[in-house]
């Protein structure tokens, strides 16, 4: 299965991200991707917190979904939308969504961001918590291309400190659509990235805001593939982009014959 990554550098424009998202996802169905994933917040990076609140969709309904749904019809391919902020239990909140949509335009998989990020150095101070509630479970969903099966397990950014939850997908394909810092990201991205491949003997595809956006915040970027045995099949370190790479399930299952890691679990 070839897969791609998506590189954006997201701003307030709601309108803006959507079609310099589209033109990515375009450029990763020529290359022959099967499956595309946008990175965390792709559809909008406000100047506030509270900019997501405005921006809100009902499940099932909205600009941005119809966006995703419409790009996978047009394009032919598999689309993880990165996130996007639908409603909540409260006026005050969203939830931070992942949403997965088939060469079909059909809505397959709904992720809530379960961890939410907390930071403060000092000179920079992030609560995801002030305007985002969490979600509770994990989603994993099987797709199936040129008669391959593949389960592919769903989180989002924070997510990725917290290797539970990925020993709790059981997946074979790990998407992380993310917005890192530049701080935690030059420190601990790709060493959590490739632990997380190497734990689960898993392909992680971790596609991510990359650069300086309009509300000043600066993202790490290097979105990248990560092979099971830790491996980086491809990177991009900043800029909007797409990067690309094959999943082999036949090279997966030996190294997963070869190390039965998976199967030696005791706790």
């Amino acid at each position: 299965m070839k897969v791609a990554a998506v590189q954006m550098v997201s701003g307030v424009s709601l309108q803006g991200n959507l079609d310099s998202a589209r033109a990515l996802l375009e450029e990763a169905a020529r290359t022959g991707a099967q499956l595309a994933v946008l990175p965390e917040n792709f559809c909008l990076m406000g100047r506030r917190d509270s900019d997501k609140l405005a921006a809100r969709e009902s499940f099932g309904t909205g600009a941005v979904q119809r966006f995703l749904a419409q790009a996978a019809a047009d394009l032919g391919i598999w689309i993880a939308g990165g996130t996007l902020p639908l409603a909540a239990s409260d006026e005050a909140h969203v939830r931070n969504t992942l949403l997965v949509f088939s060469p079909a335009g059909q809505c397959v998989a709904r992720y809530d961001k379960i961890h939410l990020f907390k930071f403060d150095n000092g000179s920079e101070r992030q609560d995801e918590t002030r305007v985002i509630e969490g979600g509770r479970e994990p989603v994993a969903f099987e797709l199936s291309v040129d008669g391959q099966r593949w389960r592919v397990g769903l989180s989002v950014c924070y997510d990725l400190r917290f290797p539970e939850l990925y020993r709790a997908l059981s997946a074979d394909v790990l998407l992380v659509p993310s917005a890192f810092t530049f701080v935690t990201g030059q420190a601990h991205w790709e060493l959590l990235l490739r632990a997380r491949a190497v734990e689960n003997l898993a392909y992680v595809i971790a596609p991510a805001q990359g650069g300086v956006h309009e509300n000043g915040r600066r993202t790490w970027g290097h979105s990248m593939v990560v092979d099971p045995w830790g491996g980086v099949l491809a990177e991009r370190a900043e800029g909007p982009g797409v990067v690309t790479a094959e999943l082999d399930a036949g090279r997966q299952a030996r190294l997963r014959l070869e190390l039965p890691a998976l199967q030696h679990r005791v706790l």
